[in-house]
């Protein structure tokens, strides 16, 4: 019951608000007591806590497994994009730019978390990228890596609506590779690129 009550609330936090749905909205939705998600959940803050926590596994499972699949790295950062595009595809409201907002304590220990798993996947992937080829050989990988990882974290928590955070996201994401791409890794930007832009 506490996985469909974390489902069920993530579905509706995503799509209606993390502020606007209350734990009657939940209650209501899912045919239940609201003292049975109590018996879970001390209050909604902890729910949107375990929620997000939820979200957040799913995400890197699913980045796991685009990596596990070997890509070129240019064409591996633009599958990971693709998957967070289609996992948030039916979000009005940035879900960062929500929390950050609202529920600030809960915004931090998440940021918090990603930030060295962010790290870590941008790192190997230009390490990666580097070693194909793809990307200059002579960068410093850790500027590099800090850059893109303040640009995409600052358009996640400062744009309200998840539409214009996915168009910036693709212009950073071009703009990183743009950065550090070889010849050979303009090529490989430009073909996903074009399957890509839309």
């Amino acid at each position: 019951m506490k996985d469909k009550i974390i489902s069920k609330a993530n579905d509706m936090f995503l799509k209606l608000g993390f502020k606007s749905v209350t734990m009657d909205d939940i209650a209501c939705e899912m045919c239940i007591s609201k003292k049975t998600i109590y018996k879970y959940f001390s209050n909604k803050e902890a729910l949107i806590e375990e929620g997000t926590e939820a979200i957040k596994n799913q995400i890197q499972n699913a980045i796991n497994d685009i990596v596990a699949k070997n890509y070129n790295a240019i064409r591996e950062n633009f599958e990971i994009r693709k998957t967070f595009k289609n996992m948030f595809q039916s979000v009005d409201q940035s879900p960062a730019f929500q929390l950050k907002k609202h529920y600030p304590e809960i915004y931090a220990k998440i940021t918090e978390d990603e930030f060295i798993e962010c790290r870590k996947l941008f790192t190997q992937n230009v390490i990666k990228g580097m070693a194909e080829g793809l990307y200059r050989s002579a960068i410093d990988v850790e500027a590099v890596v800090q850059f893109f990882y303040t640009l995409m974290f600052s358009i996640n928590e400062n744009t309200l609506m998840e539409k214009e955070a996915n168009i910036l996201e693709l212009k950073a994401l071009e703009y990183h590779t743009r950065a550090i791409a070889t010849a050979k890794g303009i090529e490989e930007l430009e073909k996903n690129l074009n399957t890509n832009n839309n």
